[in-house]
């Protein structure tokens, strides 16, 4: 058979890589035992840009956040002539919200699937629930590692049993001696107690070290070996913060002879020597919450003593006298253990035999065997796979991500407002407009796809807001480029988008130094939201407000004032409907989606059905009048669009199109209506050629994005409004994908 596999893969420094390794070589050994011609390759997931250096096996990569290549993986395994894949599944490897750029991939594949599932949560979210049921649905069989996640896969996720097949982490069949392994690491005459892993705070290494200076007053030959890099996560986020800890805490309880940190991610050789070597493995995590663990599987397979918190997999594996357990945070409990196990040898030496005796029955070998004899059943049942019909989102035709021409127009300021063809126009400056919807595109670019770039622009748009306000709260918006302002008072406009980035900020914060200035600036401009009058000013507000209270819901104040906002725009929507004109002014001008998108953000934090009836009514309305003969054709702004009279067609701009992409989106997610995804869709095609001109407004050259739709044909100046304008709907367009495949599950089952 043809076999390919999806997963993490060495080089790469990941449990989930070596794992992949292994079931590849040991599928291969035991098929070739059994002299059967057998094949395997590796389609890997990358982390990082430059990927890594693979072996001969690896025949395709996967850039985890870029969605373009899953659905090319998709294609290669599809002509590859492999009879069945091998999904090694875990959420953080796979790119997307909680990994869901998978799903577009085993969508398309067009051969059986099975999935070994690394994680499975007691307590999901929405969508990593349904992440893992659309791929459960799809998968000829789900593999896991213990009793245990069968009970939750089933109870949990409604997954059929007779899908599900128990085959337990697989041991490498490694024997070393421990008194040679000792002295290779000159550990000759020390009681080695090892942890290995990456590290991070809920691995609770402070557990075990706080439990050592009873033992070693009795015993002061024990070494404390901490194997294991920082996890890249949490140096991203707080660096070796928790590693600084855990040395100042050997300090201060006089351990520096007892403790010994190696920060490296050793290889699967030299990670057997030392767990040989040890006398006792301890894995002292902090929650039940681990339904698998590699490195404790291994310790059992070495034949290791092994002291373990009562995590899930720890209680399974180490029942029946294979190890000892000691509960959560309690160091005395373990302290009295090492005691118990360190005094007695017989005690420990019986408690090694066990581990080992079970180790033997879970080798690669076998487990190897175990996996083929699945994918066997699984041919042999000859399963039907139904390739799923595309929806109208297809991702593969949209242009690659590219924040160059953004990149271009910022300076150290701000973003500036206009450009001459792709150029910035230095002599027309900056705007708040404009760098609260760069702030937001930043946020949103990194929220989905982790570009370091995003990252970096943050801070410049978020200073020009903090610069632009004003003592009172409000908002000056023009800026010249040497830095003179050029107003006292933005319009409202101005002052809504700029809440709109704020808020957004604080539901979605990509660190806290950046959390605590936009709730600084969000905080000292609230006082003016119930001050607002025009409509759109209003409407950016509210849905600042409610992505402000998706994080704060027990802001009562601020959870008023959004009622407050919403009523006066329904009001004046009661005020202005009349017969077949459903919209919130005698004419319809500018910006038109963000006042029936607003209303559907509102709704989404008050369920209020009152302002769904308006958003729906109002969105129905704006959508006749825009989208003709399966295209968005925006009001013009011209002479826009007054009641009983003709609408304008021309001076299009790029921010109707992008507020009708983020109305259908958010109209989604309140409804489930696959209808607005279709529409949502069709509006962002619009800056693609699906337009009046059947021109494109996406320069693939500059990578910007063009101003408008003219008489006279596509007005090539870039500007920053229409540039955010286009990345913002590409964002959301990729969201909506995600979206989708997330939910599609509630009309399948």
């Amino acid at each position: 058979m043809k076999y390919a596999y999806i997963g993490t893969y060495p080089p790469r420094e990941c449990g989930i890589g070596t794992f992949t390794s292994n079931l590849l070589t040991y599928m291969d050994c035991c098929d070739q035992a059994r002299e059967r011609a057998n094949e395997g390759f590796v389609v890997a997931m990358n982390d990082r840009t430059e990927g890594y250096e693979y072996p001969p096996e690896v025949r395709l990569t996967v850039r985890q956040e870029h969605q373009r290549d899953y659905i090319k993986a998709a294609e290669f395994i599809n002509i590859s002539g492999a009879d069945i894949c091998i999904l090694e599944h875990e959420f953080g490897i796979f790119g997307g919200e909680d990994g869901i750029y998978i799903l577009p991939l085993l969508h398309r594949l067009e051969i059986p699937f099975i999935v070994t599932l690394h994680t499975i949560l007691k307590e999901p979210s929405y969508t990593q629930k349904a992440v893992l049921q659309q791929i459960c649905g799809m998968a000829s069989r789900i593999i896991v590692m213990s009793k245990r996640a069968v009970s939750f896969l089933n109870k949990i996720y409604h997954v059929p049993k007779n899908k599900i097949a128990l085959i337990e982490h697989g041991v490498p069949d490694l024997q070393f001696s421990q008194e040679l392994s000792k002295k290779e690491f000159n550990l000759e005459n020390k009681k080695v107690l090892l942890t290995f892993g990456l590290i991070s705070r809920n691995k609770g290494i402070e557990t075990a070290i706080n439990a050592l200076p009873k033992v070693v007053r009795k015993h002061p030959d024990l070494l404390y070996l901490v194997i294991g890099k920082t996890h890249p996560n949490v140096i991203k986020i707080a660096g070796e913060e928790y590693r600084y800890y855990l040395r100042r805490l050997v300090k201060e309880l006089d351990l520096e002879n007892n403790v010994l940190f190696l920060n490296e991610f050793i290889n699967q050789n030299d990670l057997f020597k030392y767990l040989s070597a040890a006398d006792i493995y301890v894995t002292p995590y902090l929650n039940e919450a681990q339904i698998t663990s590699g490195t404790l599987s291994y310790a059992v397979g070495v034949g290791t003593a092994v002291l373990s918190t009562p995590y899930w997999h720890a209680q399974e594996l180490l029942d029946e006298g294979r190890g000892r357990l000691f509960d959560f945070n309690n160091s005395k409990e373990l302290s009295d253990i090492l005691l118990e196990l360190l005094d007695k040898p017989e005690v420990l030496r019986e408690l090694r035999k066990k581990a080992y005796d079970y180790g033997r029955k879970i080798i690669w070998p076998k487990i190897g065997r175990e996996y083929i004899a699945v994918t066997e059943t699984v041919l042999e049942e000859k399963p039907e796979v139904v390739v799923k019909k595309e929806i109208t989102i297809d991702p593969l035709i949209l242009p690659p991500f590219s924040l160059v021409h953004i990149k271009r127009l910022t300076d150290d300021t701000g973003i500036i407002q206009h450009a001459k063809f792709g150029i910035p126009n230095l002599k027309d400056g900056y705007c708040l407009d404009d760098n609260g919807r760069a702030l937001l595109m930043a946020l949103m670019t990194y929220k989905e796809k982790k570009e370091s770039l995003a990252l970096d622009l943050m801070p410049i748009y978020l200073s020009y807001i903090h610069y632009m306000q004003n003592k009172d709260g409000t908002f000056r918006n023009f800026l010249s480029f040497n830095r003179t302002f050029l107003d006292e008072v933005g319009s409202e406009d101005s002052f809504g988008r700029a809440v709109w980035a704020l808020g957004y900020l604080l539901c979605y914060p990509p660190n806290d130094a950046y959390f605590q200035v936009g709730k600084m600036i969000f905080l000292n401009a609230a006082p003016n939201f119930e001050n607002l009058k025009t409509i759109r000013g209003i409407a950016n507000t509210m849905i600042g407000i409610s992505y402000y209270l998706k994080a704060n819901p027990t802001d009562e104040i601020m959870l008023e004032t959004l009622i407050k906002l919403s009523t006066k725009l329904i009001d004046q929507y009661n005020l202005e409907k009349y017969k077949n004109w459903e919209w919130f002014e005698s004419i319809l001008t500018y910006d038109n989606g963000v006042l029936p998108l607003s209303l559907f953000h509102v709704y989404e934090i008050i369920n209020d059905h009152k302002i769904l009836e308006t958003a729906t009514k109002t969105m129905d309305f704006l959508s006749k009048v825009t989208i003709k003969d399966g295209y968005l054709s925006p009001i013009g702004n011209e002479k826009w669009y007054k009641k009983g009279r003709q609408r304008a067609i021309f001076a299009q701009q790029p921010i109707e199109a992008l507020t009708m992409v983020l109305m259908f989106h958010q109209a989604y997610l309140v409804t489930k209506n696959k209808e607005y995804l279709d529409k949502l869709f069709t509006s962002f095609m619009w800056f693609l050629g699906e337009n009046d001109l059947r021109m494109t407004l996406y320069d693939f050259e500059t990578e910007g994005c063009c101003d408008g739709i003219e008489r006279y044909g596509i007005n090539r100046n870039q500007g920053a409004e229409s540039s955010l304008a286009y990345l913002i709907s590409h964002l959301t367009v990729l969201q909506a994908y995600e979206h989708y495949h997330t939910y599609i599950q509630l009309t399948c089952l």
